[in-house]
């Protein structure tokens, strides 16, 4: 099961790009404190046309977000060289001070394991 819930404060302004086939792809930074309590910078984005490419449009650096998605390794070419990029495919983003829907959130995710558990 590939699912990954971040919460952390944006650090960078999102940055919109076309894709080939003329989707739309989103991508932004999320600091996020790692096990030893040091900050650590995950690469975050989203395509296509969505309710969510809505909301990370309007994100600014220092917003506080829960993001729910999966892992995933992308490659292209750039430089006449092929390279790849490590980087969460967001679902869902919420405000962190939105508790019940970030209580939702998790929720999901949780039934989400236990239904793969089983």
């Amino acid at each position: 099961m590939n699912i990954v819930i971040l919460q952390g404060q944006v650090r960078s302004d999102p940055r919109c790009s076309e894709l080939p086939t003329g989707d739309q792809r989103w991508a932004f930074d999320i600091a996020t404190p790692d096990v030893d309590g040091r900050s650590m910078s995950v690469p975050v984005s989203c395509a296509g046309p969505s309710r969510l490419a809505s909301l990370v449009a309007g994100l600014a650096v220092g917003d506080d977000v829960v993001v729910e998605g999966s892992v995933r390794r992308r490659f292209f070419r750039s430089g006449g060289a092929t390279q790849s990029r490590t980087e969460v495919v967001a679902i869902d983003l919420v405000p962190a001070r939105s508790r019940a829907r970030v209580r939702r959130l998790l929720q999901r995710g949780a039934d989400a394991l236990s239904d793969a558990a089983t």
